[in-house]
């Protein structure tokens, strides 16, 4: 007896993956099934058998090495039936009927794709950005945004009834908010649970439909929205506003995401939440030793730089920096990076005080 090729039954290269193998097997089950108008309950014997065994791992290595598996089935022992897919056999398929307009429809709702059963709807979320001032950054600030979204009906606050009038219990639901749906598949009945549409998963519906949001319990609107800028917001970071988004009718808003983008300061610089600026001081200043004033983001600062103070050298003001965006009232440092501006052209006076400091040996 001739040996079967059950890949070019099954229309799948030797090296198909399981999965491959998988959605052939249901492409072709939903082609053949003799259940189906144009059914061939021959080529499903055989498509059936071609997949119970290139399913399994030990019968597919026997059949690619002898042509055959030792274990009653196989081109040698006689074709399996349907006694191998899950258990089933032919009599589990002859009772079912099929709709086999969309096997992924099917398979999703069985296997978790449906969606039904899930808690409630959520609107979707909506995403901005903002150029904040660097100063506006530090200390906060707020912003009024207005937005075209999705929104709740302010007639109604969402309830779809006209105001005035009561509820019913939907009848499509009997007020559960949900609908069991029975899908009979070639692998048996499967329930399947789903927000109902009627009510969209409240269980009542108006007596009266509301005007505005013709029983929607939303509408398309423009909405403004305060936006509170918190203190020690850095470039690029986010500000999460729940509920704040697109609504939904029968279920929960999305949320507004606002991305903050810190226009950079001509002078001061941010590292943590530290404040940094350079200054220049004059080479006496350095030398001599001088109590400076500089201009802060909030007012003045002052600088006490030590005589012999180095260019490049650090000095540090406590708690003049960034506030802290998750501890209240702590703020970083100012740290204060000399600069020694060097005279390019000395007088003759101080030329010769210059000369005395050499001779001095400094």
């Amino acid at each position: 007896m001739a040996t079967k090729d059950y890949y070019n039954l099954l229309g799948v290269e030797k090296g198909a993956t399981k999965d491959d193998i998988k959605k052939a097997f249901y492409k072709l089950a939903a082609k053949y099934h003799p259940d189906k108008k144009g059914g061939d309950e021959a080529k499903f014997k055989e498509i059936n058998e071609a997949y119970q065994t290139l399913s399994d791992e030990k019968k597919r290595k026997e059949y690619d090495t002898y042509g055959q598996t030792f274990n009653g089935q196989g081109p040698q022992g006689g074709a399996g039936g349907f006694g191998g897919f899950g258990g089933f056999n032919q009599s589990d398929f002859a009772d079912m009927q099929f709709d086999f307009g969309d096997l992924g429809d099917i398979f999703g709702d069985v296997f978790g794709g449906g969606g039904g059963g899930r808690g409630p709807k959520r609107g979707r979320d909506i995403s901005l950005e903002i150029d904040v001032p660097f100063t506006e950054a530090i200390f906060g600030t707020e912003r009024n945004v207005l937005l075209s979204k999705v929104s709740t009906c302010k007639t109604c606050t969402g309830s779809g009834a006209k105001v005035g009038t009561k509820k019913k219990t939907c009848t499509t639901c009997n007020g559960q908010g949900k609908v069991h749906d029975v899908k009979k598949t070639f692998m048996g009945n499967f329930q399947t649970v789903r927000t109902c549409d009627n009510c969209r998963g409240v269980g009542q519906i108006p007596e009266e439909k509301c005007n505005n949001c013709k029983g929607q319990g939303v509408v398309n609107d423009r909405e403004e929205v305060n936006i509170a800028i918190p203190a020690g917001m850095g470039n690029g970071e986010m500000i999460r506003m729940s509920q704040m988004g697109e609504a939904v009718s029968g279920g929960v808003s999305g949320d507004l995401y606002v991305k903050i983008n810190v226009t950079p300061h001509k002078i001061w610089k941010r590292e943590g939440n530290d404040l940094v600026i350079t200054d220049e001081i004059k080479l006496t200043d350095a030398l001599l030793g001088v109590k400076h004033t500089i201009d802060g983001l909030d007012g003045k600062v002052e600088i006490d730089v030590p005589s012999g103070a180095q260019t490049g050298e650090i000095l540090r003001v406590k708690g003049r920096g960034v506030p802290h965006i998750h501890d209240k009232g702590k703020r970083g440092d100012i740290l204060v990076k000399l600069n020694i501006h060097m005279p390019k052209k000395l007088s003759r006076k101080a030329m010769e005080l210059v000369e005395g400091l050499q001779e001095e040996g400094l």
